[in-house]
C-alpha cells in the first residue's frame, strides 16, 4: 500500500492544485519511486489511498504501472506487464484523509495478510522491498517491521529506539536514549490492524481518523515490532525547499 492521501500543508502553494505525490523529483513523480521499487521486487499489485486532490491521482496513473524507460529491471515474476493499481478513495464518503492507520484500515479488505506500506511523498529511490525480508517477517512472531533512518534536521530527536536484538523500542526522548526517525516504510500483518487491536472493523466504515504512532507504540511495548536501520538516501519531501534541493 502506498499512502497518498495527505494535504501537504507545508508544501503549499505547490499542493494547492497538485497532490504532493504527483510533484516531480528528478524527472519522475514522487509516487513513481516506490512503485518502481515494488516492481523491481516482483510485487504484483499495489493499493494507493487518495484524499486531497485525489481525483487527479487515478487518472494520472491509471490501473497499470510500467515505466517506459529501461531503468527498472524486474525479477522473474508475473509482473512483466507492470503493477496492477487499485485505489482507496478516502475523499469519497470520508470527505478528507483518515490519517495513516485510518487509511490503512479503510483499504484493509484489499490487502494481503502481509503487506508493505510506504509513503508516496518520501524519496528513497534505492530502497529494497526485499522478497526475502518479506518472507522472514511473514514467518516471524512480529506484527510489524519498520525501517528507521538517521534523524534528519527537521526531526532531530527521532521517534523510536532500536535494540541490539532488532526490536523497535518505545522510548521517551531523553539524552541517554538513541532514537531514530521512522521512515514510514514498513511491513505489517493484517492482525496488527484487527478490530481486536484497533477497535475498528476492516474497511473503516465510519471513516474514523486513526493515527498510526499510538498503535505502533503499544505493539512495541508488547515486543511485537521489529526494526531495521536504513542508511541509504531518504528524504521526507515535506517543503518546497526540500523539493528544490532534490531537483538542483
Amino acid at each position: 500500500m502506498l499512502l497518498a492521501a495527505g494535504r501537504g500543508e507545508r508544501m503549499r502553494p505547490l499542493t494547492d492544485h497538485c497532490p504532493k505525490p504527483l510533484l516531480t523529483v528528478r524527472g519522475h513523480t514522487l509516487l513513481s519511486y516506490p512503485l518502481r521499487g515494488l516492481l523491481r521486487a516482483g510485487v504484483g499489485s499495489v493499493v494507493i489511498n487518495t484524499g486531497w486532490l485525489g481525483d487527479q491521482i487515478e487518472p494520472a496513473l491509471g490501473h497499470r504501472f510500467l515505466p517506459v524507460d529501461s531503468a527498472v529491471e524486474t525479477t522473474p515474476s508475473p509482473v512483466g506487464n507492470g503493477l496492477q493499481l487499485h485505489y482507496s478513495h478516502e475523499g469519497r464518503g470520508a470527505g478528507e484523509a483518515l490519517e495513516t492507520a485510518g487509511g490503512i484500515l479503510r483499504a484493509l479488505p484489499l490487502l494481503r495478510d502481509v503487506f508493505w506500506v510506504a509513503a508516496g511523498d518520501v524519496f528513497a529511490p534505492e530502497f529494497d522491498f526485499s522478497p526475502a525480508m518479506y518472507e522472514r517477517f511473514s514467518a516471524s512472531n512480529a506484527l510489524a517491521h519498520i525501517w528507521l533512518v538517521p534523524n534528519p534536521e527537521h526531526n532531530p530527536q527521532g521517534d523510536f529506539g532500536l535494540s541490539a536484538k532488532g526490536l523497535a523500542l518505545n522510548l521517551p526522548r531523553l539524552l541517554e536514549h538513541e532514537l531514530f526517525t521512522f521512515s514510514t516504510i514498513a511491513l505489517y500483518k493484517k492482525v496488527f490492524f484487527s478490530e481486536a487491536r484497533c477497535g475498528i472493523p476492516a474497511g473503516n466504515p465510519q471513516s474514523v481518523k486513526v493515527p498510526l504512532a499510538p498503535l505502533l507504540r503499544r505493539a512495541m511495548d508488547e515486543g511485537l515490532v521489529t526494526a531495521s536501520l536504513y542508511q541509504g538516501l531518504w528524504v521526507d519531501v515535506g517543503t518546497p525547499e526540500r523539493l528544490a534541493q532534490l531537483n538542483t
